[in-house]
Parts: C-alpha cells; structure tokens; sequence
C-alpha cells in the first residue's frame, strides 16, 4: 500500500513544494473544518441518491449517525492536512474504502464510486474557495488548491480500491 500511494504522488507530480503548501495551509484548513465538514453532509442530503444512506427505516434523518460521520469527515480531515502519508494512514484509508463499499444492506448498502468521486469533488472544490477568500496572493491560493487538489486525488485513488472486485 505505500509503495502505491509513492507511486500515484509520483504519477500526479505531488512534489516537495506541494508537500510544503499543504502543510502551509493546514491550519488554515483545520479552522474550517467544521463548516467544511457541515456543508458535505448539507450537499450529500440535498440529493436522494446519497440522503438515503443517512435515513433511518422510518425515512427521517439519522442524526446520530450524521454526527459520526461528520466526526468521522473530520478526523480524515486532521490526518490529511497533518500530511499523514505513513504506513499506518495507508491502511487507514484502505479501510475507509472498504467500510464505504462493502456496507450492510439495512445502512443502504455499499456506496458507489461515483458518490466517492463526487464526495473528494465537493470537498476539492470547498478548500479552493477557503484558498480563494482567505489566502490574499492569489498564486499562493492556486498553489494550495493544486497541492490539495493532488493530494486528494491520490487519496480517491485508495478509497476506490475497495471498489474494486475480482474478475
């Protein structure tokens, strides 16, 4: 599992001086990230493709649950952008995927990989609006999003390994 993610930050040229903007912006991140974590659920319960995996049997909002996901959403978070790139967070994330894709059936099932994809566009597209409004230079706001933005995709890389079954 680290030689694959080595090898997909190579791929996506996720470098030093991107390694350097996301630890840079870290703090600036994690002081958002409640609302950033508030606004992905907001956005997952606006559509019933997704809402229905935070439903209970009677149709209401698990709002418990919501509340362990978004805690859930968090810690991810935290990790990320204490650039946790070790050998233990590689596991971790293979087990986020697989706790997303092989779900028990009365939690709606396992969730498919385009709301994965979707789930990383959503909050890719959160943290360039945080850059956009709270970092002045805008080439530093670029190099942030563009840091993250490389950083996620090799992440969306390992959640959708649980995704994957055998021929």
């Amino acid at each position: 599992m680290p030689r694959f993610i080595r090898e997909l930050m190579e791929f996506v040229n996720l470098g030093d001086a991107d390694l350097a903007a996301i630890r840079r912006t870290a703090p600036l991140v994690l002081r958002h990230e409640p609302a950033l974590t508030a606004a992905v659920y907001e956005h997952l319960l606006e559509f019933p493709g997704t809402a229905r995996f935070f439903l209970r049997a009677d149709g209401t909002s698990d709002l418990e649950r919501l509340e362990r996901r978004k805690h859930s959403l968090g810690r991810w978070l935290r990790e990320t952008a204490d650039l946790a790139l070790s050998h233990g967070f590689a596991y971790y994330l293979l087990s986020v995927a697989l706790a997303h894709s092989h779900r028990d059936a009365r939690q709606g099932g396992g969730i498919p990989p385009h709301f994965m994809v979707g789930a990383i566009s959503v909050v890719q597209t959160a943290l360039a609006g945080i850059f956009r409004t709270e970092i002045e230079d805008p080439h530093a706001a670029l190099d942030a999003a563009m840091a993250w933005n490389k950083l996620l995709l090799v992440q969306l890389n390992v959640l959708l390994l649980g995704h994957l079954r055998e021929a």
